[in-house]
């Protein structure tokens, strides 16, 4: 996944008053910490921060310059939004170093159709994942070409980007293929009162 820079300012106003103080600015603010260095507090622009994470997803690469001239490389660990508006609200940036493997969750890409006449259930929407930090694939893709009514498509039949590795159970269904449900037919004693009301 590419790297994105955006600009960022370092925080003093805490507490809930002072993050109501940033949002009503325009800001988000963040925290940025791992490494085992001291967590730093900063405040990003609010809609250019959602653009980065609308366009990239939870695992976008993000290289944050402050002013006071430090410059970090993250990916977000935590997004929190409004239950009503869906702004972001805060957001936990992890720092994350050039060849180094973290455990993230990547968004499955399923593609094909499936044999005609089946309709296809999607099992799960995501897979956990082992990557190199700044190398995280965008998704996985998952084909379901042809697969039969009755059958499943598993982990273990899933080829993962090269450097990733997929941590869930080899054999947990990933998509299956079922019969659509038709009309059920009348009961007997439902048949038999209307035959009965025809006469």
């Amino acid at each position: 996944m590419s790297e994105v820079r955006i600009s960022a300012e370092p925080r003093t106003d805490f507490g809930k008053g002072g993050a109501r103080r940033t949002r009503r600015a325009g800001k988000v603010p963040a925290v940025v910490y791992g490494h085992g260095e001291k967590p730093t507090h900063i405040s990003l622009p609010g809609l250019e921060f959602a653009a980065v994470i609308r366009k990239g997803g939870a695992n976008q690469l993000i290289s944050v310059e402050v002013t006071d001239g430090t410059r970090v490389l993250v990916i977000p660990k935590d997004i929190q939004r409004d239950a009503l508006r869906d702004d972001i609200v805060h957001a936990d940036l992890l720092i994350v170093r050039q060849g180094e493997k973290i455990t993230t969750e990547v968004p499955i890409n399923y593609v094909g159709e499936v044999e005609k006449g089946g309709l296809a259930v999607f099992e799960l929407n995501s897979l956990n994942v082992e990557a190199e930090a700044t190398h995280i694939p965008e998704s996985i893709e998952v084909s379901v070409e042809g697969l039969a009514i009755g059958s499943q498509r598993y982990v273990r039949e899933i080829v993962a980007p090269e450097g990733t590795v997929i941590l869930n159970d080899a054999d947990q269904a990933v998509a299956s293929v079922s019969e659509p449900r038709g009309e059920e037919a009348p009961a007997d004693d439902e048949a038999a009162e209307g035959e009965a009301a025809a006469e």
